[in-house]
């Protein structure tokens, strides 16, 4: 264990920008793995049957928005991990992930009370055909048995991330994605002689997939020599290190939820607009969740590797770290919007042959590569304060800038009764898109960059204030008898 108050040295310790680089690809292809699983659900179930798709549907979103709030606390086991493993305090990081177990299951009895019951979501939708709604609980059912599974495979993720091995977690989600189409193939139409089930088959589907994945995950750490040193093993409940995870991670799971949710409801908001205009405005959320994949995961690379920084008390190599990492997700994102802006008609053509709709999505297309490059540099200032093991300060804001100025603002601008007021913006910014959707992508960016300036404000009063704290640390140890 490191005690003396100089700078440990860093394991692996690269330049800041190879570092991020060779952790942020595996990283990006896990994210798009994850992504696939909905594509291949989607895309199967809709030739089972209408029911079963609309029943998918209803599912993709119930299940989404309490599991990303959930795998949120479980992520809070990077900044901790990372530090530890920066430090060379390799002991932790194995108490850590046991704990991490504990927590997932702790989290595993509430997702699942929460999944239980259907209707409490349905509610929110207005009259739904009864046997959707049958299949909507099947569905949430299937995944319950899942949920264990998904969210202890997020405390290996993590650890992975955080000694900054991520290939491993790319390796199985590439495993899973294959094994996840053939199950569904299997259990959706009935093949091989399983029953049909439609959309429950995908459901019982993904647990299998989670499982599995678990397996996979927990056999290989217990197999490769380099995670020996972290003395992983089923350890007993303690509570100092399970509230250390839920003190930090109810915080960013509940930002986690705050992102999704303004999301969510700008879409309800969007669907009064009619059919055309909501598959306008879902072209753009999906082409923005698309591009948010490459800043995710420059963002968690940065971040583990500013914790790893920040673990060996080398401050100065953290804020390089954090610096290179903040010019990475800029640079990687005003690619992206050039490819967004010169290929727009191209883009949209892959997802709509509809006349109409492609003319609502292109007129709301403009605003996206601006809005892409606000929420790269938004990801990377939100990671960088986790590294820090700082969440609250970050929730705070983006509620208050994401959920008031964005989503409240949206609706009041372009539908409430402020509406009309952002009309000489919009002409400007957005001519010929619908004026309700147009005033929430509006506002969605402005609330997006105020957080962002409120964050990266934020993160220069940590830096500066950083030091003197490491002084005031040193003093007082020497004063010590």
């Amino acid at each position: 264990m490191t005690t003396s108050s100089a700078p440990a040295q860093l394991p692996n310790n690269p330049s800041p920008l190879r570092g991020i680089l060779k952790q942020s690809w595996p990283i990006l292809i896990s994210q798009w793995a994850s992504i696939a699983f909905g594509v291949l659900d989607t895309a199967m179930t809709g030739h089972a049957s209408p029911k079963d798709l609309a029943a998918l549907a209803l599912g993709i979103a119930v299940f989404i928005t309490v599991f990303i709030g959930l795998m949120g606390v479980m992520h809070a086991l990077i900044p901790i991990q990372a530090q530890s493993y920066g430090a060379k305090r390799y002991s932790e990081i194995g108490q850590a992930f046991s704990q991490g177990l504990w927590v997932s299951i702790i989290l595993s009895v509430f997702g699942g009370l929460v999944l239980s019951f259907p209707d409490m979501w349905l509610s929110f939708s207005g009259p739904v055909d009864p046997s959707v709604r049958e299949r909507l609980g099947g569905y949430l059912m299937a995944l319950t048995f899942g949920l264990p599974a998904a969210l202890m495979f997020r405390a290996i993720y993590a650890m992975a991330n955080a000694v900054s091995r991520p290939k491993m977690i790319m390796m199985i989600n590439l495993i899973a994605i294959l094994v996840k189409a053939f199950l569904n193939w299997v259990l959706i139409f009935g093949n091989l002689g399983a029953p049909e089930l439609g959309v429950v088959g995908a459901g019982i589907a993904s647990t299998i997939v989670y499982w599995v994945s678990l397996g996979i995950g927990l056999w290989w750490i217990m197999r490769q020599p380099f995670y020996r040193q972290f003395d992983l093993k089923w350890r007993r409940p303690n509570l100092k290190g399970i509230t250390e995870i839920l003190k930090l991670g109810i915080p960013m799971g509940a930002s986690y939820v705050v992102e999704v949710a303004a999301f969510t409801f700008m879409a309800l908001f969007i669907a009064r607009e009619g059919t055309t205009i909501i598959g306008g405005h879902q072209i753009m959320s999906n082409l923005a969740a698309l591009c948010f994949m490459m800043p995710l995961a420059i963002g968690l690379s940065t971040a583990s590797q500013v914790a790893q920084a920040l673990g060996a008390k080398d401050d100065e190599l953290a804020h390089r770290t954090g610096m290179t990492g903040l010019a990475v997700a800029f640079t990687g994102a005003m690619i992206t919007a050039l490819v967004l802006f010169f290929f727009r008609l191209e883009i949209v053509s892959v997802y709509t042959s509809d006349p109409a709709v492609a003319t609502i999505a292109l007129s709301l297309l403009v605003i996206l590569p601006w809005f892409h490059v606000i929420d790269a540099m938004h990801c990377a200032n939100v990671y960088l304060l986790r590294a820090h093991k700082i969440a609250m300060v970050p929730l705070v804001m983006q509620t208050l800038a994401l959920s008031l100025i964005g989503l409240g603002g949206g609706w009041y601008l372009g539908f409430g009764p402020g509406q009309g007021f952002m009309e000489p913006v919009r002409q400007v910014i957005l001519a010929n898109a619908p004026p309700g959707a147009a005033t929430m992508w509006l506002m969605a960016a402005l609330g997006l960059f105020l957080s962002t300036l409120m964050l990266f404000g934020w993160y220069r009063y940590i830096v500066r204030l950083k030091p003197k704290r490491r002084q005031a640390q040193a003093q007082q140890a020497r004063v010590k008898p």
